[in-house]
């Protein structure tokens, strides 16, 4: 299977991108899937098992042109071995997915977009600061140095309340789009 897909239905094409969640266990990459495929959150915690995939077909289309990005939700376990996988080269994108709560898994997110960067680079890419709807008036922790770089895009997301999930997916068709990458 390519990294990209079109299929021609009338004068209609649709392209087809594949977009890796990545990040550590419990960072709600699974919760953020589901919100962004059904519009659901499940409060009770369930790990995935190697990977999940789930589709979004982007609304509104990036340049009026239909886009479906066939989300790869991965399970946390794979850590930095996973750049050395078939499942991630012939991604078009990543995002990575760090925990509001738990300082170390956006560190580790913020490592994982130096290799991603490194590994495919040109490739789109985002750092996304999950479950922000836990520290609402609290004190953000400090963003690793790498976050803080005006070309790494760093986005506050909650898959609970659904804040700036569906948002981050269209940005993300567009700037694919935007590059020819699609």
């Amino acid at each position: 299977m390519s990294s990209e897909a079109s299929a021609t239905l009338g004068d209609l094409t649709m392209t087809s991108c594949k977009i890796m969640l990545l990040g550590e266990m419990g960072v709600g990459k699974t919760s953020i899937a589901r919100q962004l495929a059904f519009g659901t959150f499940a409060a009770d915690y369930s790990s995935t098992v190697g990977v999940d995939i789930y589709t979004h077909v982007v609304d509104p289309p990036p340049e009026g042109k239909p886009f479906t990005f066939l989300v790869w939700d991965t399970d946390g376990s794979f850590g930095e071995t996973l750049f050395r996988s078939v499942y991630i080269r012939q991604a078009q994108a990543a995002l990575m997915v760090g925990d509001v709560t738990r300082p170390a898994t956006i560190e580790s997110a913020a490592r994982l977009c130096e290799i991603f960067t490194e590994a495919m680079p040109g490739r789109y890419f985002a750092a996304l600061l999950n479950k922000c709807d836990l520290i609402e008036g609290e004190d953000e922790p400090p963003l690793p140095a790498l976050l803080r770089a005006d070309d790494v895009p760093v986005v506050r997301t909650s898959a609970k309340t659904g804040m700036n999930v569906k948002a981050t997916f269209a940005d993300a068709a567009r700037t694919i789009v935007r590059r020819g990458q699609a």
